[in-house]
């Protein structure tokens, strides 16, 4: 399937699917139905079995959907069944909060490096982690054969460090630097900016 035809939208959802099956599952719940997921997610149950079925058909009419199926279909199709090293760079708040993060592991996420470019920061611990120079990075990236890197660093430094991941081969980058990154064809970025996403909530208000 080309992964490029699918609309963006529905593998935003997939996820949040995810998640909720594995909750359920969790309670030992067996089967669901797309109206019941739905209540879960607070999306309609047409709309769930239409995202589900661009990928094939995993439920049953009057029986539902398999959970423990579902689920691992879910991860096949999002390839978080297997798992990813991903790398933090920037050393700062947000860049503690991440590497001490606990719900990356079950998910399909393995924290294996932080960087930043502060002399008093590089070769402090953070938790497991020791900070690493900056001036390391192309190198230790390809070494590591990473492909996904969280940013979270100052706007001012975003574009050049993204520059730098490019080169060295990443081809996912979670930016939480509130400015949007220019990177070449082939390497997607998601951004996370709680303000942006607090103005949205603030127009309902």
């Amino acid at each position: 399937m080309n992964a490029e035809k699918i609309p963006d939208i529905i593998i935003t959802r997939l996820p949040v699917y995810l998640r909720a099956l594995q909750r359920m599952a969790d309670k030992g719940i067996k089967t669901t139905s797309s109206q019941e997921l739905g209540e879960r997610v607070g999306i309609s149950a047409a709309q769930i079995r239409k995202d589900i079925s661009q990928f094939g058909e995993f439920g049953k009419q009057g029986t539902g959907y398999t959970i423990d199926y579902l689920l691992d279909k879910l991860r096949e199709i999002l390839k978080v069944d297997r798992m990813w090293d991903v790398i933090i760079i920037g050393a700062g708040d947000m860049g503690h909060a991440l590497a001490r993060y606990q719900g990356f592991s079950n998910r399909g996420f393995n924290v294996v490096m932080i960087f930043d470019n502060d002399q008093e920061k590089i070769g402090q611990k953070i938790g497991e982690f020791t900070v690493e120079s900056i001036d390391n990075l192309v190198e230790k990236i390809k070494a590591a054969d990473i492909k996904i890197a969280m940013l979270t660093i100052p706007a001012t430094a975003a574009q050049g460090i993204a520059d730098k991941l490019v080169e060295a081969g990443v081809k996912a980058i979670l930016n939480y630097a509130p400015i949007s990154l220019s990177v070449p064809k082939g390497v997607r970025v998601q951004h996370i900016d709680p303000a942006t996403h607090l103005q949205r909530m603030t127009y309902y208000l």
